[in-house]
């Protein structure tokens, strides 16, 4: 497990990281926390952060449950030109979030912080 976390260590962006998160997502949960601390260094956009949170989520979203809150509190801090925090929303709250709004705003931190900053001009 050494030598990949070094042969990650590599990774300039966080794609790599992702691959290999895609790629051994059932044999990989005991370097998981090492691997989001990795991709969370080299993501500096906040792409490949968001892409492993919704991947996580559609995987086993209760599993993986502590990974994806710290991918997304990553994502809210790298995703300053909004481009991959809308894919957020749906993709770990479901397509029906919207009319779930209220109610998840009030139990979900993550959640409110990226609808606040989606939607800047809605009473919230």
């Amino acid at each position: 497990m050494d030598e990949i976390l070094k042969n990650l260590s590599k990774d300039s962006d966080g794609m790599m990281t992702y691959e290999y998160i895609a790629n051994n997502v059932s044999t990989c949960s005991d370097i998981l926390p090492e691997l989001i601390e990795n991709m969370k260094r080299v993501d500096h956009s906040g792409q490949f952060v968001a892409s492993t949170a919704r991947f996580l989520a559609a995987i086993d979203k209760e599993h993986f449950s502590t990974a994806i809150a710290a991918l997304i509190e990553s994502a809210i801090e790298k995703d300053r030109e909004l481009r991959y925090l809308g894919s957020l929303l749906k993709g770990i709250w479901g397509a029906d979030y919207e009319t779930r709004a209220n109610e998840l705003r009030e139990s979900d931190d993550n959640f409110r912080r990226i609808y606040k900053r989606i939607y800047s001009t809605s009473v919230i």
